[in-house]
């Protein structure tokens, strides 16, 4: 079996297979979708544009797991998730201004702050539980 990763490395840092790259990855996207159905639900729209909404802060999100080879560490807060984090913000946003959608500096503020909780709490939720679990007495 090849992995890009000695067999020694820490689980999280090995690539083959579906390991906890695809956890991570399926629970960003589901955030991400959260973010934009709130953001839906707070303005008084239907939950039917839900993508129409999503899709620029979808592809920020994909595009940064593919820049920043987020499958390598995803559950890291630093430098990748941060990384992850703002290009998601960066690309979502270009992405609006670039269909004719708003970026007002308050949406920008909001955005960055409900996806930094979104794409890093549940990355330091996870380093806390390992690093709990690894004090822990056999």
């Amino acid at each position: 079996m090849h992995t890009s990763a000695p067999l020694t490395a820490l689980p999280e840092q090995r690539t083959a297979g579906s390991g906890p790259w695809a956890a991570a990855l399926t629970v960003d996207v589901l955030l991400v979708l959260l973010f934009a159905g709130l953001g839906r639900r707070t303005h008084a729209l239907d939950a039917a544009g839900l993508l129409s909404t999503a899709w620029p802060f979808l592809a920020g999100l994909l595009l940064g797991w593919l820049v920043w080879r987020v499958h390598r560490t995803p559950f890291g807060i630093w430098p990748r998730g941060v990384a992850l984090w703002a290009t998601t913000v960066a690309v979502g946003m270009g992405l609006r201004l670039t269909v004719g959608e708003g970026a007002a500096p308050s949406f920008v503020l909001v955005t960055l702050g409900v996806l930094g909780a979104f794409l890093l709490g549940p990355r330091a939720l996870v380093l806390a539980l390992r690093t709990a679990r690894s004090r822990r007495p056999d």
